[in-house]
């Protein structure tokens, strides 16, 4: 029996904030439990939310201060939620997922920002992080990571659909792992919201209330994405040149353009969700709405966890692949990722 301690951070697509998952992952004959001690999202401000929008569109040089600026923002974070949480300076490791900002494994490359040598010189703990790129450079996607997670701490369910800033999809059949991005979800969703100076649209009011346009659901259904062969993975800046480029092109209001929206997300779900029970996790799996287009649109049955699990499934993942990272165990499965091989993704540092 070993147990380990380790705090697991996400930020993801969506940019509402930062979520921090305290644990302690417990091994027994090569069988693995886990224990959430405490958890927090640390909001972002719309002013730095807009500077993470932004930056990708930046100098080098940007990009860079970004780098070492966001590490230190997440330091911050870390260091009170050890003191509102004093047991968590009891973990010996962190896990950092870091600010997606590019992602093109096409080109062989996806950049994450948050540099780990800051956040481990001003946690003082050991940090591992960067944990896509190997399997990148390897050939693969470097996405979902989540799957590792799921195939060994939740042994109960064979299918997770996470809706964040992105939709992915696994399904855990006998001799292999099927995942992969399927579509945007609250990247889009929370851009429109923003042109009514909301942060999200609380509980899919503003997209019930409106009228869903059918060419613009065509429209976007014939996106080159969509026929593309797996392994695939989606990034912001896709979705920005492709998805939002069309959705503004149409000049809906944006109530319309958040129905069209949310019933263009649960169509494509709605293609892949196959007869079974599938657990729900994300921002998403809140918006009542868009869990209920969901559900038209598929024969499975739609399985909503704690609200803490939907909130903090990702950042308990994180954890758990960063802590293989630092067993030195490998926590990428190239039948998911395309890589060559499976990998041992993470740097570390402290």
């Amino acid at each position: 029996m070993t147990k380990y301690e380790v705090i697991g951070i996400m930020s993801g697509s969506s940019l509402d904030g930062l979520d921090i998952c305290y644990v302690e992952f417990e091994e027994i004959l090569k069988q693995w439990s886990f224990d959430i001690k405490a958890v927090k999202c640390y909001a972002y401000d719309e002013d730095f939310q807009k500077q993470l929008r932004e930056i990708g569109n930046g100098s080098a040089f940007q990009l860079a201060e970004m780098h070492t600026h966001f590490s230190r923002i997440m330091a911050d974070y870390v260091l009170q939620f050890f003191e509102e949480f004093p047991a968590s300076k009891n973990a010996s490791l962190i896990v950092s997922h870091g600010q997606t900002i590019f992602h093109q494994p096409e080109k062989s490359f996806t950049t994450q920002i948050g540099c780990g040598a800051t956040l481990a010189a001003f946690t003082n703990k050991t940090v591992v992080c960067d944990l896509r790129t190997y399997d990148v450079a390897l050939g693969g996607q470097g996405a979902p990571l989540v799957p590792f997670g799921e195939q060994h701490l939740f042994h109960d369910c064979t299918s997770f659909l996470n809706i964040g800033g992105i939709c992915n999809i696994s399904i855990h059949h006998p001799n292999q792992v099927e995942a992969y991005d399927v579509c945007p979800g609250n990247t889009l969703l929370n851009l429109l919201a923003q042109k009514v100076g909301k942060i999200y649209d609380d509980n899919g009011d503003i997209a019930r209330s409106g009228k869903i346009h059918q060419d613009l659901i065509h429209e976007l259904s014939k996106l080159s994405y969509y026929q593309k062969a797996l392994p695939k993975s989606l990034g912001t800046e896709h979705i920005m040149k492709d998805w939002w480029e069309v959705i503004q092109n149409k000049n809906l209001s944006t109530a319309d353009a958040m129905a069209t929206v949310v019933e263009h997300i649960a169509i494509e779900l709605g293609k892949v969700l196959k007869n079974s029970a599938v657990m729900v996790t994300g921002g998403g799996a809140l918006n009542a709405y868009l869990i209920e287009r969901i559900a038209a649109h598929t024969n499975s049955e739609i399985i909503l966890p704690s609200r803490q699990m939907i909130e903090f499934k990702e950042a308990l993942i994180i954890g758990f692949v960063g802590l293989n990272r630092y067993l030195g165990r490998n926590n990428f499965y190239s039948s998911v990722t395309g890589a060559h091989r499976d990998n041992m993704g993470g740097a570390i540092y402290g």
